[in-house]
Parts: C-alpha cells; sequence; structure tokens
C-alpha cells in the first residue's frame, strides 16, 4: 500500500475495482453544472480514482491551493499536462503513452485510451477537432473520445520533443535533431523543414514578432515568425535550459548551470530579458530550485516557478522575491514531471513521477477556459421497463408471463460455450503483389490492381495454418491494418530492426551513418543483391587467423572469394566508422555454380518480399563459405602465386580452414548382419540435433546445452544404408567419433520450426528457474542501497529514460532470461569415455591436471541470430565478441567487447544479450566456440601479396585488339611509381540494374533502391615526368552480367565493347584491373581526378583522404552547386570536351590540368585569390545557367595542351 499521508484521506481506501456509479459521498463534489444521471453508464477502473475535496475545504480567493488530485496509473510517471482550450478538460499522458482526461473541478474520469504503444507522451495540444499527442517518434491526432483521426511517423532517427500551433491548421514540431518540421493539419502532410544548429530544438514559445526556440546546450534562439530566420539569440545559462516563457516585452528562463567537475547544477537566477532592447536586465534570485516557469498574467505580469521536488513560488519579474509567496504541492515524495497553466489563468496542473496529477486553483468554482463549449458525454443505458400485464385480458398471450425455473434441468437453449462462440469467416490474405506495390499516404494505402481475379470477387478458401516456423513468423500481415494489431510486431528492439539507406537527391552524401555506428569499425551496406551475409562477413573479418589469412592469399583465378574477402578485408582495416560495400565479393559470389546449387543466390523479389528463408539459408552459407575457403586456400603454391606474387601459406592438402576449423571424424557403419564399415573424413561444422518428443507425451523434458552437444557432435542414428556384404540396402546404425578437437567450433543451430523453437524456449526457461534458485539459495551479501536514480524530465534523452524505471529485481539472474548456452565450454577426448562437454563457469582457467589430460575451454565468441518481424521480413544480425587485436588497431586500447553487427549498425552490447534468444522474434541460427588462447599458435602477419608486376604489359581477353590500336602505352620498370606521385583517374560506368523509385503525392521522388552500376572503364595518366598526360592504364572491364543501360552518351562505352569476342578494346578482367589500383593506392599515390567519391565507391576501393585530389571539391564554395568538369575545362583552361561523348582519358588528362591551375592561382594570390575567381566563376555560370557557349573558346582564363598519347 503506497502512503498517502497528507492527502486526502478517502484515496488510501479505493476499491480494487470501481464499476457503475461514483462511490457514495463523492456525488456533492461533482461540478453542479454536470447531470449525475449521465455516469450512469460511465465504467471507471482502479487506475484513475476521483478524490473530492472536503466540503470544509475552505479556499482564499486569490490564494493557490489543492483543489483536487487523482491518481491515474500508480508508479508511471506522468509526462505531459495540458488543459483543453475548448472544453473545460484536463489532459495528461504517462511515460507509457496511456493518454487520460478529467472533467471540471471535480475531475471526473471522461476517457482514456493509449495513445502511443511503447514511448512516452513528450506534449500535448487540443484543437477543435480533436487532440495531439506528440511522442519521440510520432504524432496522433484523436478524438476527445479516442478514435483515431491521423498517425503521422517521423522519420528513422527523429527525437521530437516540442510542438507549437502557429495557427489554427498549421504546427511547427522540433526536437533534438538538426531539424525543425512545418505540418499541415488539413493535408496531414509535411509543408517545410527548416535546418537548426545542433542540439536541435527542445522548447518552443511565440508572441507576435518571433517564434522562441530554447535547446539543450542553454541557449534561447529568437527566428523570425515566416522563414525561421535566425533574428537574435541569448546565451542564458552554461550548462542546460530547463524551461523559458514569453509575456509581452519579457523572456523569463530558468535551467542549469555548469560547476566544472562538479558538472551541471539547478541555477537559482532567472534570466530574464527585454525584447525591446534585446538583451539582459537584472536576474531574479528564487528561493526553490527552478524546473519549470510559466507567466500567470493577471493583475500584474506575474511569473511561477515550480521546483521538481513540488515548491512553487510566485513573484514579479522585475522585484524581489518574497518567501510567503511559496506553497508546496504534496506529492507524498514523488518528483514533479510536467507542468501547466489554464487559459483563464485561474488552475495550475502538476503530474508527478508516481502517476499522481494535482489540481490547484485560487477560487473553488474555477474555470478553464474564459468561453468553454458544452462538453459531449455518452448516453445513459437506458432499460425498458416491463409491460404491465393484464390477467384478466383473454386475449393475453401466454408467452408474455415469466415461468419460474422449477428445477435444475438443463434447457434445450443452453448451448455448450464451444458452440455457441460465435465463428466469423477469417478474411482471405491480401495478395502479396497488392502489398508489396502499395503506396501509403497518411492512414490509407494504394496499390494498382494486379488483376489476378475477376473484379469484386474474392474466393474465400482458406489455407490450413501452415506449421512450418518461417513461414509462420515472416509471413506479412493478412492486412495493413492487421500490422497494428499483431502483438509480435512491436516485440522486436529498434537496434535489431533492419536498417535501410534513406537516399536523397545527394545519393548518400547526407545520410549520417555515424547515428548507427559510433565505434570505428566499419559496417557493411545492405542495398546489394544477395547482402544478407554481411553479418557472416564480419563474423570472419574478426577471426584473427582468417582476416591473415585472406589477405596474405593472391591466385589467378578470376572469381576467388578468398581473393575478393581478402581486398574486402583491407578496406575493413583501413575505414575508421565509414562504412564499406561487399558488391565486388558478392559478384563473384554470384559466379560461383555451387553457390547457385545450393539455392544461395536469392532474387530480388525475395529479397523484397521477405520469403526468404533466412535462417536455413545463412547456416548453408555458413557451411558453403567455410568449405569453399577450404578448397581455394589448399591448392598448390603454383596456382596461388600471381605473376610472380608471393604463394598463400600451407601445402597441398592443408590450410589454415581445416587447422581453425576442421576435426578428423570417424563415421562408423554398422549393418544388422555383422559387417562395420569405417569411414575417416574431415568436417568444418556440426549441425545440432535435439532429441525426439513422444507424441504422447508432449512435455518438453530438461536437457543440459552441454549433453546435446555432445550428442550432436558425437551422432548415433538408424538409417538404410548400402551394404556389401548384404548386396542391398540395410537397416543400418551409423556412429560419429571425433579425433580431435577443432581450435573454432562452428554449430548450426537448425531451429527451423516450431517444433525446435518450443525446445529451445523450454530449455531456456529451464535454466532460468534453475539460476534463480541458485540465486535465492545464496546468503544474501550486504551492500548499501543505491541511491535513488535520476528522475526524467521533459527534455531528458531516451538513455536517460530507460534508466527510470526503478529495476525491483536483481540483473544479474534477469540477464539469464531466455538463456540456454554457456558462455564457456569444457571439452577433451578420452579413450575410455571418448569425447566429454561440460559447461564451465565463465572466467575460470583449468588446472594443470585438466590440462595434462588433454581438456580445453571453449569460449563463445559468435552467435548469429535470425531475426522475425513481420514489417520488414527479417534480417540477420551478428553479435561478434571484439578482440583485443582489433581494439588496438582501431582505437589503441586492449580490452575485448561484445557489438552488435547489423549492417551498419554497430553498437557495443552486454555478454548477457549476445547469449539471449527470445524465439518469439530471436532465432538462434549459428554459433562460434573458440579454443581459448588458440591464435597464440597461428601466424598473423600480413605480407602484402600484391607486387608491382600487376603493372607490366598483359595480354587483352578480345581476339579483335591490335596493337595499332593501343590507346596507352604501360609503365616501364623506371617509371614505377613513388609515395606522392600525381596519377590522373577517370572510370566510365554501365548500369546492371535500373533505379527503382517512388513520386510521393507532393510531386518530390523518393529513391527506393539505387540503380546497381558496374564499372566499364578505368584509365590513369601520368601526372608528372616527360611523359605527363599519357595513359599507363586504360582498361575495358569484361562483365559476365547483364548490362541494361550502357549509358553510352555519358560514358563513352557502347554494346559490343566489354564482349571479348567482338571487341576491339584492351579489355580485362575487374580483378586484374582493380589489383593494378590497390598497388598505387598502396605505394601511397595521389590520385587526381572529378568526382572521384563515387568511382572509387563504384569500384570498391577505400581511398584514403590524404592521397585523393578530386577538382568538384577544389573549384567548388560552400553552400553552393558543384561544377561539372566540362564547365571547368571550358572556365579555366579554354577547353571544348565531352562534346557528343565522354573519352575517361580526356577526362583524366583536364582534371590533371585543372589542378595545376589550382596550385597556380594559390602561388599567384593564396586563398584570397582562389575566392575572387572562384566567385566570379559562379557569376558566369549563373550567367549562362551552367552551360558551356557552342563554339566559344577563348572565353576562359587560359589554355592548356596535352601531348598526344603515341606521339602523333
Amino acid at each position: 500500500m503506497m502512503n498517502f499521508d497528507g492527502m486526502d484521506s478517502g484515496i488510501g481506501e479505493y476499491a480494487p475495482t470501481l464499476h457503475g456509479s461514483l462511490e457514495p459521498g463523492m456525488e456533492t463534489s461533482m461540478d453542479p453544472r454536470l447531470n449525475p444521471g449521465l455516469l450512469q453508464g460511465v465504467e471507471l477502473d482502479s487506475d484513475g480514482l476521483p478524490v473530492a475535496v472536503p466540503e470544509s475545504v475552505h479556499m482564499m480567493e486569490g490564494m493557490f491551493s489543492e483543489l483536487h488530485s487523482v491518481h491515474a496509473e500508480v508508479g508511471v510517471p506522468v509526462t505531459a499536462t495540458h488543459f483543453d482550450l475548448q472544453e473545460e478538460l484536463l489532459w495528461m499522458g504517462n511515460h507509457r503513452g496511456h493518454a487520460m482526461s478529467f472533467f471540471g473541478p471535480t475531475m471526473g474520469r471522461y476517457s482514456s485510451f493509449q495513445a502511443h504503444s511503447t514511448d512516452d507522451i513528450r506534449q500535448i495540444q487540443s484543437m477543435e477537432t480533436g487532440v495531439l499527442f506528440l511522442s519521440k517518434s510520432n504524432l496522433k491526432c484523436q478524438t476527445r473520445g479516442g478514435l483515431v483521426m491521423f498517425d503521422y511517423p517521423m522519420e528513422e532517427g527523429a527525437d521530437m520533443h516540442s510542438l507549437l500551433m502557429t495557427d489554427n491548421n498549421t504546427m511547427l514540431m522540433g526536437g533534438l535533431q538538426n531539424y525543425v518540421l512545418e505540418f499541415d493539419l488539413n493535408t496531414v502532410q509535411q509543408t517545410q523543414k527548416f535546418t537548426v544548429e545542433a542540439p536541435g530544438v527542445a522548447i518552443m514559445r511565440q508572441s507576435n514578432r518571433f517564434l522562441f526556440c530554447g535547446n539543450t546546450s542553454g541557449k534561447v534562439s529568437l527566428c523570425d515568425l515566416r522563414t525561421f530566420k535566425l533574428e537574435h539569440e541569448f546565451d542564458a545559462f552554461s550548462g542546460s535550459l530547463s524551461d523559458f516563457d514569453v509575456h509581452g516585452n519579457l523572456l523569463a528562463a530558468c535551467g542549469f548551470s555548469s560547476r566544472g567537475l562538479n558538472g551541471l547544477a539547478c541555477d537559482r537566477f532567472l534570466m530574464v530579458f527585454d525584447l525591446r532592447m534585446m538583451r539582459a536586465v537584472t536576474p531574479l534570485q528564487v528561493h526553490v530550485d527552478p524546473l519549470f516557469l510559466r507567466f500567470i498574467p493577471t493583475y500584474t505580469s506575474r511569473l511561477a516557478i515550480i521546483s521538481q521536488t513540488g515548491q512553487c513560488q510566485f513573484c514579479e519579474p522585475t522585484g524581489l522575491a518574497n518567501l510567503a509567496d511559496i506553497f508546496h504541492v504534496n506529492t507524498v515524495g514523488q518528483l514533479l514531471m510536467s507542468f501547466d497553466v489554464s487559459s483563464s489563468k485561474q488552475a495550475l496542473a502538476f503530474g508527478d513521477s508516481g502517476g499522481g496529477l494535482h489540481l490547484w486553483s485560487d477560487a473553488p468554482e474555477v474555470s478553464y477556459n474564459g468561453y468553454s463549449r458544452e462538453t459531449e458525454f455518452a448516453l445513459p443505458c437506458l432499460v425498458d421497463s416491463l409491460p404491465q400485464l393484464d390477467w384478466s385480458h383473454d386475449l393475453l398471450p401466454l408467452s408474455l408471463i415469466p415461468m419460474p425455473l422449477t428445477n435444475s434441468e438443463p434447457l434445450l437453449s443452453d448451448w455448450v460455450t464451444t458452440q455457441a462462440t460465435p465463428s466469423p469467416r477469417r478474411a482471405p490474405p491480401v495478395d502479396p503483389e497488392i502489398l508489396r506495390t502499395m503506396k501509403t499516404v497518411g492512414f490509407i494505402g494504394y496499390a494498382p490492381n494486379p488483376r489476378t481475379r475477376p473484379r469484386n470477387q474474392i474466393p474465400y478458401k482458406i489455407k490450413e495454418v501452415e506449421l512450418d516456423y518461417d513461414n509462420y513468423n515472416q509471413g506479412v500481415p493478412e492486412s495493413p491494418s492487421g500490422r497494428d494489431e499483431e502483438p509480435h510486431l512491436y516485440m522486436v528492439p529498434k537496434k535489431y530492426r533492419k536498417v535501410t539507406i534513406k537516399y536523397s537527391k545527394l545519393g548518400l552524401e547526407d545520410f549520417d551513418f555515424k547515428h548507427y555506428n559510433r565505434t570505428l569499425f566499419a559496417g557493411l551496406e545492405p542495398h546489394i543483391p544477395n547482402a544478407y551475409c554481411n553479418c557472416m562477413i564480419q563474423v570472419l573479418y574478426f577471426l584473427e587467423p582468417i582476416r591473415c589469412l585472406v589477405q596474405n592469399h593472391l591466385c589467378q583465378k578470376e572469381f576467388c572469394l578468398a581473393c575478393e574477402l581478402g581486398f574486402l578485408f583491407h578496406m575493413l582495416d583501413l575505414s575508421r566508422g565509414d562504412p564499406c560495400q561487399a558488391s565486388n565479393f558478392l559478384r563473384a559470389f554470384r559466379t560461383i555454380p555451387e553457390a547457385s546449387a545450393l539455392g544461395l543466390i536469392l532474387a530480388d523479389s525475395d529479397e523484397q518480399t521477405g520469403k526468404a528463408r533466412l535462417g536455413r539459408l545463412i547456416q548453408s552459407w555458413n557451411r558453403f563459405i567455410l568449405t569453399q575457403l577450404h578448397q581455394e586456400t589448399q591448392e598448390q603454391e603454383g596456382p596461388q602465386a600471381y605473376r610472380g606474387a608471393s604463394s598463400a601459406q600451407g601445402s597441398s592438402g592443408e590450410s589454415v580452414i581445416g587447422r581453425q576449423f576442421g576435426c578428423e571424424v570417424e563415421n562408423s557403419s554398422l549393418c544388422r548382419c555383422g559387417k562395420e564399415t569405417v569411414r575417416s573424413s574431415l568436417t568444418l561444422l556440426f549441425t545440432m540435433h535435439y532429441p525426439e518428443q513422444s507424441s504422447l507425451d508432449k512435455t518438453i523434458k530438461e536437457y543440459d546445452f552441454a549433453e546435446i552437444l555432445r550428442k550432436s557432435i558425437c551422432l548415433e542414428q538408424s538409417t538404410q544404408a548400402w551394404c556389401e556384404n548384404c548386396e542391398k540396402y540395410q537397416p543400418t546404425v551409423q556412429t560419429r567419433n571425433i579425433r580431435c578437437l577443432p581450435d573454432v567450433l562452428v554449430i548450426n543451430c537448425e531451429v527451423n520450426s516450431v517444433k525446435e523453437a518450443e525446445f529451445w524456449k523450454a530449455q531456456a526457461e529451464y535454466a532460468f528457474i534453475k539460476a534463480k534458485k541458485k540465486e535465492e539459495m545464496e546468503p544474501p551479501k550486504s551492500k548499501e542501497p543505491p541511491p535513488p536514480p535520476p528522475q526524467p524530465t521533459e527534455w531528458c534523452l531516451e538513455e536517460e529514460l530507460v534508466n527510470t524505471e526503478g529495476l525491483t529485481f536483481d540483473t544479474r539472474v534477469e540477464d539469464l532470461r531466455h538463456v540456454w548456452i554457456p558462455l564457456t565450454l569444457k571439452m577433451s577426448i578420452s579413450k575410455s569415455q571418448g569425447l566429454e562437454v561440460t559447461s564451465w563457469p565463465e572466467g575460470e582457467e583449468l588446472s594443470s591436471t585438466e590440462e595434462a589430460e588433454g581438456a580445453s575451454l571453449y569460449d563463445l565468441v559468435v552467435t548469429v541470430p535470425h531475426i522475425l518481424d513481420a514489417r520488414t521480413g527479417g534480417n540477420l544480425v551478428a553479435h561478434i565478441k571484439v578482440g583485443e587485436t582489433y581494439h588496438v588497431r582501431k582505437e589503441g586500447v586492449t580490452h575485448q567487447q561484445w557489438y552488435l553487427f547489423n549492417d551498419f549498425l554497430i553498437e557495443p552490447i552486454d555478454k548477457a544479450e549476445a547469449a539471449q534468444f527470445d524465439v518469439n522474434w530471436k532465432v538462434p541460427a549459428i554459433l562460434y566456440y573458440a579454443k581459448r588462447n588458440y591464435h597464440n599458435k597461428y601466424d598473423l602477419r600480413i605480407k602484402n601479396p600484391i607486387e608491382a608486376s600487376v603493372l607490366l604489359t598483359e595480354a587483352s581477353l578480345a581476339r579483335k585488339q591490335r596493337k595499332s590500336h593501343a590507346t596507352f602505352i604501360p609503365l616501364m620498370v623506371s617509371e614505377m611509381p613513388q609515395a606522392g606521385d600525381l596519377v590522373g583517374l577517370d572510370a566510365e560506368f554501365v548500369t546492371l540494374n535500373q533505379e527503382e523509385a517512388e513520386l510521393r503525392s507532393d510531386g518530390t521522388k523518393s529513391t527506393i533502391k539505387p540503380s546497381q552500376m558496374s564499372v566499364a572503364r578505368i584509365t590513369c595518366v601520368r601526372g608528372q615526368g616527360p611523359n605527363e598526360g599519357v595513359p599507363f592504364i586504360d582498361d575495358y572491364i569484361s562483365t559476365q552480367e547483364q548490362v541494361v543501360d550502357y549509358l553510352t552518351q555519358y560514358s563513352g562505352i557502347k554494346p559490343g565493347d566489354l564482349d571479348a569476342k567482338i571487341s576491339s578494346k584492351h579489355l580485362t578482367t575487374l580483378k586484374s584491373t582493380y589489383l593494378k589500383l590497390r598497388f598505387l593506392i598502396d605505394t601511397g599515390v595521389r590520385f587526381v581526378g572529378h568526382g572521384l567519391q563515387k568511382d572509387f565507391r563504384v569500384i570498391n576501393l577505400l581511398v584514403l583522404k590524404d592521397q585523393v585530389i578530386d577538382t568538384v571539391y577544389l573549384f567548388h564554395m560552400p553552400r553552393k552547386r558543384m561544377i561539372s568538369l566540362r564547365f571547368l575545362a571550358w572556365y579555366f583552361l579554354d577547353l571544348n570536351i565531352q562534346g557528343e561523348t565522354h573519352d575517361s582519358i580526356e577526362d583524366a588528362r583536364t582534371a590533371l590540368a585543372l589542378y595545376r591551375k589550382y596550385l597556380e592561382l594559390c602561388c599567384g594570390g593564396g586563398n584570397d585569390e582562389v575566392r575572387k575567381v572562384l566567385k566570379g566563376l559562379y557569376e558566369k555560370g549563373r550567367k549562362l545557367d551552367w552551360k558551356v557557349p557552342d563554339c566559344d573558346i577563348g572565353d576562359g582564363q587560359g589554355t592548356a595542351v596535352f601531348p598526344s598519347v603515341m606521339g602523333q
């Protein structure tokens, strides 16, 4: 029972449930304007209890005192309060997204509904037709009775805190992001997006002259009412802003000041600013710690200052505060979380952290508004009275006479519940094609008719419910409205959901990847076909021997996954938190016949609609990649050498993959005739096998994970097999035993159906109960009570809000919920008992005796779960324990840490979270256990296998290419590039897949999936020396994939140029040209070009910024448009290039000449001269509309002459 001392005595004695009418004795405190008969059908629950003010309470006119208190949901903080501007209603919203309204000064319950499913309500605003509820990422409008009028989701990453009505149909929304939205309530559309400086806008107010925006850095900005342009700024507090208000020509603010090492402290001085002179006046010292403040102008411009502990003080903004003007809100020890003043200034409302709502007034008969409209109430439930029966009437129907029940026999109409329950026909599922093409405007979806069935006819042929686990959990909801009704849709935490890239006019340049990844590790982009394996690529990268193996490997095969992984891992090493692409690796992956045969190559439609069974798919991919890498890296030294390059480690029949993952197994097959056949083989991973459940006994027995794992490794099963002795198929018993322990134990979990999922769930529950009992048996440890957690305020960040819920359980035990797998295993092989597997306490070491017996400890280092999310079709993530060597390379620190890898989202997590699998949405797929300190026996040095020989002359793949058609001269040995040398670079591309975009209702285009480009030509020209401007690489890249657009106008590539049978160009493989560029990058040359960022992105290369000189940025002014190479060449060099088509040799030379021109400008007059020239460039461009005049050579700034390629 809560302590209600000091409050109304009746509040602690309410019944658990209240139905029908109000409690006795409370009718006298009802609003006299409210007819009590209207409340006959109103139901009040135990969560909301009106508390009456006794008649003996005397309220002094003009002095504020408590009128009523009510507890909405006990223990749930009230995060927003609001007096309705149209009716006599008081609104409140709490931390769980629930909204309630109370009528009149008696605070009778009017309505109660859920405004948001999970997030807290941060602001409430009433309108003529409904009420607006703002949460972190959602704006919802509902009628005062709770019906939804519209539901508007914000952009991903939004953190909204405040809204402001600028007129009847327009409002502004701001929060802790770098923009403020203007929103039209008529069209339910965003109309404008104003950019603001970090950390955003937390509070907004309005006067007839300015919009006032306060942020958490302690500043208040004054903006223009129409353009949102910054007009003035007040630096109110050095720490943070808590609240401010505006009245007339005064602005008053309260907040926190910085106290050095002691952090922030509440400032007892209110900052007051004069809006006429735009300066601060004398600060006002108050006697409470201010958290909220409001002007309450009645006779004078009084200020109400509220502290979090419930103290309230009134004072004049230009006078001295008086101790006599302080009163206290009795919150029974809770903290105030929200505050509002009615429009009539007669009532104050306070919401506290315990779920209490307090109404204070300066008059007993309080009115919230000057003129309020009448509030509509539900009609009472009227029961018709029975008609008067005239027994003496001869024509009276006997059926009207009620008959008493004379015995206990059942009546014929007493049907059993199962037969009487209405069973409506279930609506058939919506065509997946309609859901795929559907565009949502507001809460209504529009899709073209696929015309798969007759118009207005729906066949009601209901399919049997599929028991397949993947289909059951991944299926698209039956209708758009069903997406809000499915309970499992909201289980998935945000960081586990499928992440998508939002494309703009600038492509990816303005997408904030840092919002998703604040580490220095590199994520992987998900928009490439078959990128479902991104999580497993990260797993392989964070296994140190694999990382070193593939980076040392280089062979002549055009499509070698080990080579491509080595190139990709090199980029992951160089990246400092920016995401990389696995496009070249996935391109090679799509060409492997075994991958296609295993069904690992997904169609685009399967990925988009979520039809792929990702859980099974990634386990098959895991087996495939280990086998493929084992085969590619165990070849002999001869084929591995790439034109003189050093070979990878290992000899024939052995590889690092085999040494790390391989386990020699002995397979025994025993026929019933007595003949036994024994075969030895090497296996790289094991599959979990679960015990069969009896059809009679539905109860799942308790098993230890270690025991299930041991039986899965040493598998024994009966099956039909060929017996040479019997010369026919016979029932045989097949047994598998292992002869040695692998360094890394790889396990495919095989949780592919409801049956396995229920088994896993039951075992996790058994393990949790056992851990809880063990904890209860241990003696309690004496410890000091922890300090109370800080209560969230209206402007708290999300991370702070998470910590405010007081946890009543032991966190260490609660972490074991949904955990069945141990973090450490002990494994050993003995001659007497064979393989032994047991769970082992984490952090403990083996004794010397156990080590002598050959026992080893295996630590959990990787878990790959399949995330079930019906909204997106599901996705795959990885939990990886990143070792010390990776942290040393990236961050210079020595420690180990678990991380969540979800494509380009990377976030540190607790080790317990990595082992938790709530199979309702998080299904285990793959586990990696690594032998403790196993990598010490591997050579972890990386020797770059790419040598200068890759730049030497090579034969063309084209059969018709002649030497007389050569467009480049290869480098001589004496011309080999050195660090710092200039190289002009340009690349041309073709399109493999067209861009997918949609046209919004406001006419703007939204890119859903960008076009997939492939490099078609790469040119490198010498940047210095006697042959400056002469190309030494001009490779056309052969492609086996279908080209949908050669982009001849922009690339100069024609159909047939990339076909080895008919091309006359110097045709090479992508891998060959990639190695040339990698050698140049590793050497340290500096590339000069125009728009190199996109070129390197499509080629799939990561180049350090100090090695790139991009002319698109050299000749660019801030906040201005980028200028084309053609216009720059005309303006500065008097060159007319790119007339009909583009030529990469011409473009690379032009970029080099422009760089020389830039150096000339810098040497001539420094930065001032450059700015002056750029200003003239932009003025000229605007006059010409950025189009080069026809045949107008000579109007630029200079000339450039290039040597011919072959000396012609």
